[in-house]
């Protein structure tokens, strides 16, 4: 049985992916940061719906110590993995005048080096044929909001990281990134409801989308539906019209 690791599978779109794969047949790990309570109630979920094993870990991606140690405990858990889904990411919604250095830098550990040190030391343990598949943003490609400017510096990092890193790891190892636009996930729980309402009207599906929306996506690209594909870019924004 293959085996997938999601960073920041405890809720929002990699509680949808941990999930979604797990349906596709993949031993599921979930990487948490703080909240064990969450991501235990997804893998809750897996274990009644799914006959496959599952596993807690612990860990900061922004930290590469953390990182190397959780990789540890995984590599003896089940000796390799196919498929990592670089999914954790943090934004500080507030002005950049506003915004302090340290938030910023902590927007870079978490959504931009957190994938490079998991790509890093999880790609030696990739069974040949595996994936990657880094979550972006369209934030980084031409969707504007001058509130989350590091957010949005970090996502296009991410987009290009995932190209870069598509020849070194070719043949054996495909690496592809996902953007997704608006969706109704915890890190948009907060936003204020005319804020939703105009940015929804910006959308040609006239709504947020679901996390269910982007797993589908993830584990198409994990598929071997998808085993041309490496360095790609795909947008899941439901046709949005907003970019300044």
């Amino acid at each position: 049985m293959k085996t997938a690791v999601i960073t920041g599978g405890g809720r929002g779109l990699g509680a949808a992916t941990a999930k979604r794969l797990a349906a596709d047949g993949y031993n599921v790990v979930i990487i948490y940061a703080k909240n064990k309570e969450a991501a235990k109630n997804v893998e809750q979920e897996i274990v009644l719906a799914k006959a496959v094993k599952t596993l807690l870990v612990q860990a900061d991606v922004g930290n590469e110590e953390s990182i190397k140690h959780a990789v540890a405990i995984i590599v003896q858990e089940y000796g390799s993995i196919d498929v990592l889904v670089n999914n954790a990411g943090i934004v500080y919604d507030i002005p950049f005048t506003e915004k302090s250095t340290e938030q910023w830098q902590r927007t870079m550990n978490v959504n931009l080096n957190g994938v490079y040190y998991c790509t890093k030391h999880f790609a030696p343990h990739i069974n040949k044929g595996g994936c990657i598949v880094n979550i972006a943003s369209t934030n980084g490609i031409d969707t504007f909001h001058p509130d989350s400017i590091d957010y949005d510096v970090s996502k296009a990092g991410v987009i290009m990281f995932t190209k870069a890193m598509a020849r070194d790891l070719a043949p054996d190892i495909r690496i592809n990134c996902v953007a997704p636009g608006w969706f109704d996930t915890d890190i948009n729980a907060d936003l204020p409801k005319d804020y939703i309402q105009k940015e929804s009207e910006k959308i040609a599906m006239g709504r947020f989308g679901k996390p269910e929306e982007i797993a589908s996506v993830v584990s198409f690209l994990a598929s071997q539906d998808a085993k041309f594909m490496t360095g790609s870019v795909v947008v899941v924004d439901g046709g949005y019209g907003g970019a300044v």
